[in-house]
């Protein structure tokens, strides 16, 4: 498949992918990633192997908008951010009691 990224034009296999990030060990996901195999590789890694060229002459977007069309599974990571956070003083505050009133 035909595809462009960073104004070059790719063609893409699936099998090609596949061979291509076989021996790869995956960096730790902050964002984007894809399922290639059993394993969760970052957008801008793939991208990286694939096309060999430097990830900042890419988006994710577009590795993502390629890879999808070949079939891969494509994910956003979740935000631990979106919990709320914890209080730190609450153990505390419930262990040693309440100020006194003054």
């Amino acid at each position: 498949m035909r595809c462009v990224i960073a104004r070059f034009p790719f063609d893409l296999t699936k099998s090609g992918v596949l061979a291509s990030m076989k021996g790869v060990t995956p960096e730790p996901v902050t964002g984007e990633f894809i399922i290639i195999g059993r394993r969760h590789y970052p957008a801008k890694q793939v991208g990286q192997v694939v096309t060999r060229q430097d990830r900042r002459d890419f988006s994710t977007g577009e590795v993502l908008r390629a890879m999808t069309q070949l079939g891969f599974t494509c994910r956003t990571r979740p935000n631990a951010a979106s919990a709320p956070p914890a209080d730190p003083y609450g153990p505390a505050s419930a262990t040693l009691g309440a100020p006194p009133a003054s």
